[in-house]
């Protein structure tokens, strides 16, 4: 008999009968032989980040993309994929495998983190576990809905369109990144419609006078529209109501249509809402110009609220024959009246394209930038221990992070969309003053009377009813 160590255990032995080698790990961290099974190293359970297969009609993109998924797993977190996820991004499964993603049709059972374009399902919410974050978009004026669940279920959500607008925080802007998605994708349909050249042509069979088209809004959508309009070739004139606007349409080529009328600059880079006498002598100035044009393209829109109506359907009715109109606010409200969401319409002469889930026409590029966008978001969220292990921590004092929560620890934070669900806040009625009972000379219980002393330093009143005291 001898000696033999094996596997850190002491065992006696026949000189001939050697344990068995070691097989291959079935499970990580595991070593199995044939002597025991054990962990071979501390064990700690990783941030798992789950990205969910789109399953609203007619949304295409997917919140993570193959080339990005490395961005996570090096910050320490194990990102689980639904099947098919990014199958309408013309994004095979293999290729997240191939990236160092897993596929799992349960991923949301036990993950910390939920990314998604669209809100979640009702019976995928609470399919999570208490206490797990979601993010992605969340229009909270039209899901209120989906906010109540995700209170009722004890999920953080982060709303992407409620990151703050400031410099810090423009890499996790996905508003912008797929307003310039839609920018370009409302130059192109605008040349599709038209039946006619957008640039000049010069031909010893004579020239051909390139196509006039007129921008309303130059935000981040209005001006890719202008920039998209002006590599077609096509002769530009663009109008918005912030001064500041001018000059960005000039610097894409383009003419600034000048109103001579009060600018209006709102907070966020937004544009202030307009009162109804300064809206019509708007649309009045405008007609000539849209009269003039072979294609309209609009883009004014404010985030949570309904979009400006900037075109009438008379305005309409005064274009060219053949002329195109392309409303890229038609899903909340549209820039013209008339315009349909996801339908092309025709008003007097021209045809009116209303734009609906544009981004999601443009799959992949979509896809991709609003990918970089939850990158920098959970980077920007994401604490390390000493061992370089990652954790979700989101910090609550930053205004990037509270900026976007919309509900948290089964409470709604967002106090625009709380006062809309709960109702405004109540004011809690001050206690009465406290009463003693004094005795008369006979020994009997006089009236009650209040207790002498400063009472208003015992009542726990509001600010405000302080204030009025």
């Amino acid at each position: 008999m001898t000696f033999r160590r094996w596997s850190g255990a002491v065992k006696m032995s026949n000189v001939t009968d050697y344990p068995p080698e070691p097989v291959e790990n079935a499970t990580p961290g595991v070593r199995r032989d044939g002597w025991e099974s054990r962990p071979l190293w501390p064990s700690f359970r990783r941030v798992k980040i789950a990205v969910a297969r789109e399953s609203r009609e007619g949304e295409a993109r997917v919140a993570m993309v193959p080339e990005l998924v490395g961005k996570l797993t090096g910050l320490g977190y194990d990102v689980a994929v639904e099947p098919g996820a990014g199958r309408h991004a013309l994004i095979a499964d293999e290729e997240y495998t191939a990236a160092g993603a897993r596929l799992d049709d349960a991923a949301f059972e036990d993950a910390d983190v939920v990314v998604s374009v669209q809100p979640l399902s009702v019976d995928r919410i609470r399919r999570m576990r208490r206490g797990a974050s979601a993010i992605s978009f969340l229009p909270t004026n039209q899901e209120q809905a989906t906010v109540v669940e995700l209170r009722d279920a004890g999920i953080t959500a982060h709303a992407v369109e409620l990151i703050p607008r400031i410099s810090r925080a423009q890499s996790m802007d996905g508003l912008s990144s797929q307003a310039l998605v839609s920018g370009y994708r409302c130059a192109i349909v605008a040349a599709g419609l038209l039946r006619r050249f957008f640039p000049l042509n010069m031909t010893a069979a004579g020239t051909v006078q390139a196509a006039e088209v007129v921008v309303l809004g130059a935000g981040v959508a209005g001006l890719q529209a202008i920039a998209t309009s002006k590599r077609l070739g096509a002769i530009v004139r663009a109008y918005d109501v912030r001064a500041a606007a001018a000059e960005e349409i000039r610097s894409m080529g383009a003419k600034s249509i000048d109103l001579d009328l009060d600018t209006l600059e709102g907070a966020g880079g937004y544009a202030r809402e307009m009162t109804e006498d300064r809206a019509a002598r708007q649309r009045e100035l405008l007609t000539p110009f849209i009269a003039a044009a072979d294609a309209l393209i609009t883009t004014a829109a404010v985030p949570g609220r309904s979009a400006p109506m900037l075109v009438t359907r008379e305005m309409v009715e005064q274009m060219k024959p053949g002329s195109v109109v392309v409303d890229l606010a038609s899903e909340t409200g549209g820039n013209v009246e008339g315009s349909v969401p996801g339908e092309v319409v025709r008003i007097g002469n021209a045809q009116v394209w209303g734009g609906r889930n544009v981004p999601s026409q443009m799959p992949g590029p979509a896809s991709k930038l609003y990918a970089q966008n939850i990158v920098n978001l959970v980077t920007l969220m994401t604490a390390k221990d000493d061992e370089g292990n990652a954790s979700f921590a989101p910090d609550f004092d930053d205004e990037i992070v509270a900026g976007s929560c919309v509900t948290r620890d089964g409470s709604v934070v967002h106090a625009p969309t709380r006062q809309a669900i709960e109702g405004p806040a109540q004011t809690p009625e001050p206690e009465p003053a406290p009463f003693v009972e004094v005795a008369d000379d006979a020994g009997a219980a006089d009236d009650p009377v209040p207790a002498e002393g400063p009472v208003d330093q015992q009542l726990d009143l509001p600010y405000d009813q302080e204030a009025d005291q």
